[in-house]
């Protein structure tokens, strides 16, 4: 017996992964970008890995276009490969440079083992699924970083400007840009998981939660690297 259409959104996702999106949103390594007392290593180490992934993150916009089925999918697909591309490595690189790590430095990074396991997660389930498992599986990166930046924005203990060395790196995530391309994959999100089976959902949300169990491993990695951690 086919199960029957359950009227779902990205909701819906958060509320059946709840305790992995609060320990992803409020990881030890998030508070302390809040409070401006991460460990510098910590963070260049986390800097060193992120564009390690966004290279993968790359391929995996180029596997959306492969991936799509209309002429506005196949677009949205290439014009964020294209943003990340043309665009965010190289901002990665100028803000990495702020932080001593150049770009040859990157260019010779051997890949953490998290790296691997996320990356490959995400375009495994990409390849295994359509485009909305691919989607789902982005999702954590997409949509988290800005639910992470709102999280540290209303903290009592955060601390905001020229006192705290992660400032760039807060306004950055927390900025209208980034916040209005968030919600537009949200919205995305909303309108294909809208009458999804019941089995479809528990497949999709599966993916979700170890996508974010994923992302938590990815700022512990940066902790772990740290000897003040």
């Amino acid at each position: 017996m086919t199960a029957s259409p359950a009227p779902t959104s990205f909701a819906t996702l958060l509320t059946r992964c709840a305790p992995e999106w609060a320990a992803y949103c409020q990881h030890e390594f998030v508070r302390g970008l809040a409070a401006g007392t991460l460990p510098a290593e910590a963070f260049r180490h986390y800097l060193r890995q992120d564009y390690l992934f966004l290279v993968h993150f790359a391929r995996a916009w180029g596997l959306a276009v492969y991936k799509s089925r209309s002429i506005v999918e196949l677009r949205q697909g290439l014009d964020s490969l294209k943003a990340i591309v043309d665009l965010e490595m190289g901002l990665h690189v100028d803000y990495c440079a702020q932080w001593g790590i150049t770009e040859a430095e990157l260019d010779a990074l051997p890949e953490a083992r998290e790296t691997m396991a996320y990356t490959r997660y995400v375009l495994d389930a990409g390849h295994r699924g359509d485009l909305l498992d691919l989607h789902v599986a982005l999702a954590p990166c997409l949509v988290g970083y800005a639910d992470i930046a709102r999280w540290i924005e209303a903290q009592p203990f955060t601390v905001r400007g020229p006192a705290n060395p992660y400032e760039a790196w807060i306004a950055m995530y927390i900025s209208e840009e980034f916040q209005a391309a968030a919600q537009a994959e949200r919205n995305w999100l909303d309108a294909r998981l809208a009458g999804q089976t019941a089995d479809r959902l528990d497949g999709l949300a599966a993916t979700f939660r170890d996508a974010t169990r994923l992302e938590i491993d990815f700022w512990q990695m940066g902790l772990d690297a740290s000897p003040a951690a």
